[in-house]
Parts: structure tokens; C-alpha cells; sequence
């Protein structure tokens, strides 16, 4: 398979177009002529004028048209749009720029916050940060307005608007705006003076590490924010449990990619322990937890450990997973695939991966996981392999992105 800097600039500037722009399309969306925009992909003249039109209107720095930077993994014209617009307004409210927007109200903000989650939950990432972007405007923007002495509430908006940010980005792959937007979420939540908000930004920075295959800053972080709110079951509320619960399992999921079979273990306990005292699926400041979220994790914990036969077994145990979030659901069906294919479960693990694949479509190609496990599967249908592939994207014509593994593709 061709690396990206192994095609010329004509053949990267088809590629990024991709088959939602042609030619007219995007001479239109560059203020060229189709005359040019065909000498350019023919590479007969690429001038700096129309690449940084070209580039522009792609969505992409010129260096990933001159290749000297891949792009972003499974982004389209519309994932690199929003990306941008949500750079800017990372970098712009961080930067102190006073936001050129009206200030809704906190009440209004924080229904904006609750839709940018459910957007969230239901593995809608783009539409998340095409939504995040003037929420973090409007929360500084609020910020701004507020007087120095009652601002605790704004700077927990813009804390978790920064949060979402950093959500969005490490999904889609574009880490150095992960650190920023994460970086900038610990200074709002400590301004808030909000201990739960605070754990929630130090978890969410464990898992930029952890994508970032910093496996033994993610687990440090990881057990810090959740010993920082571990709560006394006998009058915890289930807001306090239900952050809590998320903050140790996924501790547990750090441990097993370092192999920790004790400490996972250990950490599994005490996320089952918290999901039987919840009794149900609840969603707090920004999570989702509760016992069928203890169990379905768990799949994936004893997957990355080696441990096939549990994961199976836990598999045999789950019925229903309709309490949890579609994103949630989704992401069991892949530790679920794989956990088949590790047991040579070939034709098993097919059949769910392309369901998952299927149901969801948009979600699925910000995963790298699917990879994976069709890297495992061997002796399976040839028919099965091919349609599946070609969902996956690894087929011929796939472009030569870094290959994901099991300890990255969370």
C-alpha cells in the first residue's frame, strides 16, 4: 500500500476531493478555472496562489497537498471544514479574543451543552464539532460579560465546551488540537473551583495520552482523577457514582493496555462494584455509567489482556444493551468481534463487525479498531473478507494511513 507522500500533488489534491467534489465543484469553491484545477491534479501546473486556494478549499494545510504530512485519518471535505472552524475557536477564546457573538444566558448554554452530548453519546462526532465551536463563543462570550466575582458557573460551561473540543478531536485524529483544547479545559474546571469537572478534565486528559500511546502518563492520570472523587457509597449521589464509575473503568481499560492484569482486575472490582450500586445506566456531566457499562467495558478490558475466554464468557452473560448510549453499543460490538477473532471465531467476528459497521456508518469511520480486528481474522469466507474490507477501508484504492494496533485504537 502507497504512502501518502508516494503520490504526486495532482494525484493527492483527486484524493482529497475525494467523490463529493468534481472538478467544477471545486473550481467554484476556489475562485479558479476548471482549466486550472485539471492542470493541477494533471501536474502540469501547481502554482503558490492556486495551492493555497486549492488547500483552502480542501480544508487541509498545504502540506498535506505537497505531502509532507498525511491527512487526517477518515476526514472528509466536511470533517476538515469543521476541524478547522473548531482550531480557530480554540485557539481564538484561549488567546483571549474577545468573541464577536451575543452572550445567550447560562441556562442557554447549558441546553447547547447537553445537545453537544447527546450528539456525543450517539457517536455523531462531526455534527458535535461543528456544534462545539460556537458554543465555545458563545461560553467565552458569557465569560466575558460576567463580573470577576460570579463567574465560577460561566468558566464551567466553557470548561466543559473546551472539554467537548478536545473529545472531538482526539476522535478524529488531530492531536496537537486534543492537547491544546484539553490544556485549556484544566484552567476553566479549576477556575469553576469544581472538583467533578476538574476529574472529568483530568480523565479526559489520560485518554488524549493514552491515543497518544503515553500508556504510563494516561494510567497516572487516570488513577489521580479517580481518587480524586472517589465518593462513600453510603450517601453518594448518582451523579458523584456515575462520574466515579466512568473514572475507574477506565482506569482499568489504561491498565490493561500496560498489561497490569492485577490492577485491571483490581479496578474492574471496584467499576462493578459502583455499577451494582447505581442499579441503572445514568448520565452525568458528560458520561454514561451503570452496571451494563461495567460489564460491557469489561469485554474490552479482558480482550486487551489476553484473557479471550472471560471476555467470552461476559459475552455469553450480556442480553440487552439498549440502556447504553449508541456510541457505547457500538464500541462493545467491536471488543466483541475482536474478542471472536482472537478465538478464531472467524466467520463470528465478521458477521458482528459488519453489522456494527452498518448500523453505523458515520460513527464507524472514525474507528480505528475495525482495522484491527480484520488484521486478526484469517481462515474466513473470501466473500465475507472482501465486503468487509471494503467497509473498513483497507481494500485497493485505501490510502496508506499508520497502521492502528490494539493498544492505540481506543
Amino acid at each position: 500500500m502507497p504512502h501518502w507522500s508516494d503520490y504526486s500533488n495532482g494525484e493527492r489534491i483527486k484524493i482529497l476531493r475525494g467523490s463529493e467534489l468534481n472538478q467544477a465543484a471545486l473550481a467554484e469553491l476556489t475562485g479558479l478555472s476548471i482549466a486550472t484545477i485539471q492542470a493541477a491534479e494533471q501536474d502540469k501546473r501547481l502554482s503558490l496562489p492556486t495551492l493555497l486556494r486549492i488547500a483552502g478549499a480542501l480544508g487541509v494545510d498545504t502540506s498535506v497537498v505537497l505531502g509532507q504530512q498525511e491527512p487526517r485519518r477518515a476526514l472528509g471535505q466536511d470533517d476538515r471544514a469543521m476541524m478547522r472552524a473548531l482550531s480557530h475557536a480554540v485557539h481564538d477564546t484561549a488567546a483571549g479574543l474577545a468573541p464577536s457573538v451575543e452572550a445567550p444566558t447560562t441556562a442557554e448554554l447549558g441546553k447547547a451543552t447537553q445537545h453537544a452530548w447527546e450528539l456525543y453519546w450517539q457517536g455523531r462526532y462531526a455534527e458535535v464539532g461543528a456544534v462545539a465551536a460556537p458554543l465555545l463563543r458563545s461560553a467565552a462570550a458569557r465569560l466575558h460579560e460576567q463580573p470577576s466575582d460570579v463567574r465560577a458557573e460561566a468558566w464551567g460551561i466553557v470548561a466543559d465546551a473546551y472539554r467537548i473540543s478536545a473529545y472531538v478531536a482526539n476522535l478524529l485524529g488531530v492531536r496537537d488540537l486534543a492537547y491544546a483544547a484539553i490544556g485549556h479545559a484544566q484552567h476553566a474546571a479549576q477556575n469553576a473551583a469544581d472538583d467533578l469537572r476538574t476529574a472529568l478534565v483530568m480523565s479526559g486528559r489520560s485518554w488524549v495520552c493514552l491515543r497518544d500511546a503515553r500508556l504510563s502518563e494516561a494510567l497516572d492520570l487516570a488513577e489521580r482523577s479517580a481518587a480524586g472523587i472517589e465518593p462513600r457509597f453510603s450517601r453518594a449521589t448518582l451523579d458523584q457514582l456515575s462520574v466515579y464509575g466512568a473514572h475507574i473503568n477506565f482506569a482499568a481499560v489504561v491498565a490493561s493496555r500496560l498489561g497490569d492484569k492485577d490492577r485491571a482486575a483490581d479496578y474492574l472490582s471496584q467499576s462493578n462494584a459502583t455499577g451494582a450500586r447505581m442499579g441503572r445506566e445514568y448520565r452525568a456531566n458528560g458520561t454514561l455509567f451503570g452496571p451494563v457499562s461495567a460489564t460491557t467495558q469489561a469485554v474490552g478490558v479482558n480482550v486487551s489482556l489476553g484473557q479471550t475466554g472471560k471476555a467470552l464468557t461476559l459475552i455469553e452473560s450480556i442480553h440487552d444493551t439498549a440502556a447504553l448510549s449508541d456510541a457505547a453499543r457500538h464500541r462493545y460490538e467491536l471488543d466483541k468481534a475482536l474478542a471472536q477473532a482472537d478465538a478464531q471465531l472467524w466467520d463470528a467476528s465478521l458477521d458482528t463487525l459488519e453489522s456494527a459497521l452498518r448500523s453505523a456508518p458515520h460513527w464507524a469511520r472514525h474507528q480505528a479498531l475495525p482495522q484491527v480486528i480484520m488484521s486478526k481474522v484469517g481462515r474466513a469466507s473470501t466473500t465475507r473478507l472482501r465486503r468487509v474490507a471494503k467497509l473498513v477501508g483497507t481494500g485497493p484504492g485505501a490510502v496508506g494511513f499508520p497502521v492502528a494496533t490494539a493498544k492505540n485504537a481506543l
